[in-house]
């Protein structure tokens, strides 16, 4: 490093940034040392919010305080874990009493819904943890921010988790996994500024089982973070020459973060020709992002193929995957039916004012001209916006969510 002599001190060149330039005079002491306060007041990094984490600042200490919901905690409050004397886990518990997993677990009745969480002050939700039972496709899991009456996020469980076909499949991204036997694990950054509320709505007719954990810090939120959302849709059949709207509507400024989508093939040919289009900004007839077709988009490419197997190679990685491949099983089932994930962590589309997402259902046809399909298709659009949202579409009946 190159020293600078200012006002009788030395300085280290490395100290002069955001283009502070001195030339080698004579300074007064005083206006040296007031330099030498500003310069480093700025060499100084700003106080870490202990709101989102990673290996690049998981060393820093923060003002942040940790805070975790589970049944064996309901509200989340600094020294109140495990006290309940009686719940669903009281006869297993009978010998050791308070302390020992009396309440582990939650029952959702028929019809009913549940407040996973309801959490007051500024801060973030950083992971969700649950294992539940019953129809994934039939468990409307919601969030809702700062008081709001309609929902920020509004999917079945299994879709928001990436396994919307109903089956396990292991998942290994960054903000999404799902590990043996069922567990779900959402790592989405989640700020909020006032309040926090997570239900669970159960639509079967079976009652269902919920095990789960949110794990959340209470702290400053920065000025310019954006509330997470995410919306389901399905289309079943999609029709003839029509493509299929992952997203719309969307007003505000924020960034298009990723899409899930469970794919059911009504055809036996290959089905994945079709492009995403990305309408930003008062597009209206063309896209101003454009891609080359549905397993380009979802990082893959040729059919997703073994080349040397002749058949779907199934993957999963920290931003893309094609995580369930479900082959026809004879009279009971006779499509295929994919999952597919992508998350646009490292090149997010940003907005400003409006999006849409479509995607085309493409295949071939003898004479090698494209073949429009008719598919069962559903997605889950996941992005970050400045609140108010725009009011989400109305979610399916159950008839025409459920999975047959």
């Amino acid at each position: 490093m190159v020293g600078i002599a200012v006002g009788g001190l030395l300085f280290e060149d490395a100290l002069f940034r955001g283009g502070f330039k001195l030339m080698r005079s004579k300074v007064p002491t005083t206006s040296a040392l007031l330099l030498l306060a500003m310069l480093s007041a700025e060499a100084q990094p700003s106080p870490h919010d202990g709101l989102s984490n990673d290996l690049g600042n998981i060393y820093r200490v923060s003002s942040a305080k940790t805070f975790s919901i589970s049944p064996e905690n309901f509200t989340g409050e600094k020294g109140k874990g495990g006290m309940a004397t009686s719940g669903v886990a009281s006869k297993q518990s009978a010998d050791l009493g308070q302390g020992w997993k009396v309440n582990p677990y939650v029952i959702v009745a028929p019809g009913a819904t549940f407040t996973l969480a309801e959490i007051s002050g500024a801060g973030a939700i950083q992971h969700i943890w649950m294992t539940p039972t019953g129809n994934w496709r039939l468990s409307i899991f919601r969030i809702y921010w700062d008081d709001e009456t309609t929902p920020s996020v509004e999917v079945p469980v299994g879709d928001f988790f990436t396994v919307g076909w109903g089956k396990y499949a292991r998942v290994s991204s960054l903000p999404i996994c799902v590990n043996p036997g069922s567990a779900f694990n959402s790592y989405w950054p989640m700020p909020f500024r006032h309040k926090a509320k997570i239900t669970m709505e159960n639509l079967d007719h079976k009652p269902m089982a919920v095990y789960y954990q949110i794990d959340y810090a209470l702290g400053d939120v920065p000025k310019d973070a954006a509330y997470f959302h995410a919306q389901f849709r399905r289309v079943n059949p999609l029709p003839y020459k029509q493509v299929f709207t992952i997203v719309d509507g969307i007003k505000g400024k924020g960034q298009y973060v990723g899409t899930y989508m469970a794919w059911g093939v009504h055809s036996n040919g290959w089905w994945g020709e079709g492009e995403i289009k990305f309408y930003l900004d008062g597009d209206r007839e063309f896209p101003t992002i454009n891609g080359t077709g549905t397993e380009d988009y979802f990082n893959g490419s040729y059919n997703f193929e073994n080349q040397e197997k002749k058949q779907y190679e199934e993957f999963t990685s920290p931003y893309s995957g094609l995580v369930q491949v479900i082959k026809p099983d004879g009279l009971y089932q006779s499509q295929q039916r994919f999952g597919l994930y992508r998350w646009h962590i490292t090149d997010p589309v940003r907005f400003d004012s409006d999006m849409r997402v479509t995607i085309q259902a493409l295949g071939w046809r003898d004479n090698s001209t494209y073949l429009p399909l008719t598919d069962d298709i559903s997605s889950v659009a996941y992005w970050y916006q400045l609140e108010p949202h725009a009011a989400f579409p109305k979610l399916p009946e159950k008839q025409l969510l459920e999975i047959n």
